[in-house]
């Protein structure tokens, strides 16, 4: 294998020549093994492993991008000037990037257990278990979608300002999913999953996290639709950080406000959003997370960035391009979800700070409201959202009453962040996967306390 010190000279050395031709140029070099062992059912439906190396050269010139991929580095020179050639042919305008100090840094990952040096078949003994676990915990469970992960890669990045960084990645995840049938002919689901960004034995020991998703599932087959009309509702953290990223995080991604006249009308920055206790954030550095990263895919250090700050809108999210074009500071969230693709505007870890309130708080002076509970799907439009939660409760009289389905929400996420009354002094981030431009799933992660929240329209069935 190639080493980082001589992958790390030559890429320097092979983009210095190209460095006055063009107005940036970069390589992307991504070297990666994995693993995946899946089952349906009792049957088990895949055991992949792959290697891959992977590159691409981009160029920007007058403003307009090129991008060249390649699989080897025979012909790396050929790709730059294929990149070069590209960029000068659409170039037409002025090419605005922020400004970055060049930075040469070896990030590696502090390893728990490995999972390349853990057997092939001691991983598929570990998830087959997981998976009778499933199978077997009710007669209603019809299947089962039950897998494990691994992938370790190192990308290598090298630019035209003279950065040269090389960065390791782990993901290890266990994902498991059910559905179940009621007599009725309903169908519910339920999920689960685990990631660790450094340990292997993150995924040993989860049988009580695991058949969670099955008891899920099958609790909701007995629960009556919810009544639709407007409810004071309470979302738990996990659907808490769901809403931020959908409703609100894609929104202050830059390159969709600088496309978009209205929403940068409702999005200047200094405008009053929600209640001062309101704080969103977007924090790349967080430990072990999958939106943890110490450089974007364009070398630019990731950092915490409050979105929102005290009920006020304070920051956005930038490529180097959005915050030369916007004249503001870059933020490190130019991400891509492999070497394949050329860096967008992505999120990290996305979630709002816990506040003051316990639950017991937040859910004592409500008459009659909905607890909403997980995530099942949902879509934004701009911004107006539509959410289902997997699991629901309506609220009597300050207590927990009983269970409801087709609890689905629905609002404008800037009016909904006006109705937030309370936020709760508990927090969960979630591993997550999130789609943009045709890349997905790329690794995020979202979070958040309790939220209490006024007036949200909540759908039946």
């Amino acid at each position: 294998m190639v080493t980082f010190v001589s992958l790390q000279d030559r890429l320097l050395d092979t983009i210095a020549p190209y460095r006055d031709r063009v107005d940036y140029l970069e390589i992307r070099l991504e070297q990666s093994e994995s693993t995946l062992i899946s089952y349906r059912g009792v049957h088990l439906d895949a055991v992949d492993r792959s290697f891959s190396l992977v590159g691409n050269a981009r160029a920007c010139h007058n403003g307009g991008w090129s991008f060249v991929t390649f699989n080897g580095l025979t012909d790396l020179k050929d790709r730059l000037e294929d990149a070069i050639a590209q960029a000068k042919l659409i170039g037409k305008e002025t090419t605005q990037l922020a400004e970055i100090a060049p930075i040469q840094d070896y990030v590696a990952v502090e390893f728990g257990r490995d999972p390349r040096g853990i057997a092939l078949d001691t991983k598929r003994q570990l998830i087959e278990h997981y998976n009778r676990l499933l199978v077997e915990f009710d007669p209603r469970i019809q299947t089962t979608m039950t897998s494990y992960s691994d992938r370790f890669k190192t990308t290598y990045f090298a630019n035209s300002l003279g950065t040269c960084i090389a960065q390791e990645r782990l993901d290890v995840s266990g994902r498991f999913g059910v559905v179940a049938k009621g007599a009725d002919g309903l169908v519910r689901q339920g999920f689960e999953s685990v990631h660790s960004r450094s340990d292997y034995a993150a995924l040993e020991g989860l049988e009580a996290q695991v058949v969670q998703a099955a008891d899920r599932a099958v609790r909701q087959l007995d629960a009556k639709p919810v009544k639709g009309g407007q409810y004071t509702v309470i979302l738990d953290p996990y659907l808490t950080g769901v809403f931020i990223h959908e409703a609100f995080g894609h929104l202050s991604e830059a390159d969709f406000v600088y496309e978009n006249p209205r929403m940068q009308e409702l999005l200047v920055l200094g405008k009053p959003m929600a209640i001062p206790q309101l704080n969103v954030v977007d924090d790349g550095t967080i430990p072990d997370l999958p939106g943890s990263l110490k450089y974007d895919d364009e070398g630019v250090p990731t950092q915490r960035k409050y979105l929102i700050k005290d009920g006020i809108l304070t920051q956005r999210l930038h490529s180097r391009e959005t915050a030369g074009k916007m004249q503001e500071a870059p933020t490190g969230n130019a991400r891509a979800i492999s070497a394949m693709h050329p860096p967008i505007v992505r999120m990290t870890n996305t979630g709002i700070e816990a506040g003051d309130a316990t639950f017991e708080d937040m859910i004592r002076d409500i008459a009659e409201g909905v607890y909403a509970v997980r995530m099942l799907g949902g879509q934004t439009n701009g911004e107006m959202f539509t959410f289902s939660a997997a699991e629901g409760y309506m609220i009597r009289d300050g207590k927990l009453a009983e269970p409801v389905s087709d609890v689905t929400l629905t609002g404008n996420v800037f009016q909904t962040l006006k109705d937030i009354e309370a936020i709760g002094n508990d927090s969960v981030y979630k591993s997550g996967g999130c789609g943009k431009g045709g890349q997905s799933p790329l690794p995020v992660s979202t979070g958040g306390p309790h939220v209490r929240i006024n007036n949200v329209v909540v759908g039946g069935r």
